[in-house]
């Protein structure tokens, strides 16, 4: 099984990387690739060191998957080229999440829509991936109407720049900005790009990924998404309306049960999700969950997760090991 990791250099390729590793992933030969600046730069895989090559080498050695985190202009340009090659992508920029012939993939929610078709993969923005690994299992029981979303999100979710200019605050050193203003001892109502309605795309993202992820356009969906300086996963704070009313009781035995999702739900014990314990692990916590008084039919739950493993690398590689089981590559 060869793999080309795209973006092999930068926050997610490392951790892809280190995921491929940690989940025994079969890469018989792995083919690092990323910008012309870091050609001929190693990388460590499974204690051997291996030289960063281009992209059109990376898609001579015919690699049977490449992982993308390059970037959205990167995957546009270059993903249909490796798709091109007979290489199936999976790629982690909104590149592809809303283009109507590709797919936009959960592994416990969606992986039997893939088929030997499909070439370009696209892997879910980091928040909305958390979110509806939790909304999915509720919709199918109770029929989601409505979800208000807050985001908490960490500072690894911009880069390396970005925990770079948190830790240079905290030490009162002066650096370059990911941001454009601080963000140790503050939070940011900001997350990439402002639209025409008010928005940031980031927002948007979660609404429209949503609706297709779980396959229900019914679904009414608003978010605001704030960046906060931490760095060891995004947290959600989710108040869910549905059509038929639920027992508390059976909603946190659909959550114990679902794929992916560990519920975290003790409060008489202080037992609750946070990034910090979310850190370096795969799964998806949910806690907090609590009926909305204000309004009927709705409940209230935090979800957390690191979103540089579920919310981007393991939600890749997943992606991979569903498509190997299935025998679609290999």
């Amino acid at each position: 099984m060869k793999i080309a990791v795209v973006g092999a250099t930068g926050l997610v390729g490392s951790k892809m990387l280190q995921v491929l590793e940690e989940r025994n992933f079969p890469v018989t030969e792995l083919i690092p690739v990323a910008s012309e600046k870091s050609i001929g730069k190693e990388v460590t895989f499974k204690n051997k060191k291996y030289k960063v090559v281009s992209a059109e080498d990376a898609i001579a050695a015919k690699p049977d998957v490449a992982l993308f985190s390059a970037g959205g202009s990167t995957s546009l340009s270059l993903a249909p080229k490796f798709a091109e090659a007979g290489i199936t992508v999976i790629d982690n920029s909104s590149a592809w999440r809303m283009d109507p012939s590709k797919k936009l993939i959960v592994p416990e929610v969606n992986a039997n829509e893939l088929t030997k078709e499909d070439k370009i993969i696209a892997n879910p923005n980091c928040s909305t991936i958390q979110m509806v690994l939790v909304l999915n299992p509720l919709h199918k029981k109770y029929k989601i109407k409505r979800v208000v979303v807050s985001t908490y999100q960490s500072v690894t979710g911009t880069g390396v720049k970005a925990v770079q200019q948190m830790e240079n605050e905290r030490n009162n050193i002066e650096g370059e900005m990911a941001y454009k203003y601080r963000i140790d001892k503050n939070a940011l109502p900001h997350i990439d790009v402002f639209l025409d309605n008010g928005y940031t795309k980031e927002e948007m993202k979660m609404v429209n990924e949503t609706r297709k992820i779980i396959g229900d356009d019914s679904i009414q969906l608003t978010a605001t998404c704030v960046r906060i300086p931490v760095v060891g996963g995004h947290s959600e704070s989710v108040n869910i309306e549905f059509e038929n009313d639920f027992d508390l009781q059976e909603v946190k035995e659909i959550l114990s049960n679902a794929p992916g999702v560990v519920l975290q739900d003790d409060v008489e014990n202080f037992v609750y999700p946070m990034p910090l314990s979310a850190h370096e692990k795969d799964e998806t916590f949910v806690g907090r969950l609590r009926r909305d008084e204000s309004q009927s039919n709705t409940l209230n739950c935090w979800i957390v997760s690191d979103n540089l493993r579920k919310g981007a690398a393991t939600n890749a590689v997943q992606i991979a090991e569903w498509l190997l089981k299935e025998k679609i590559i290999g």
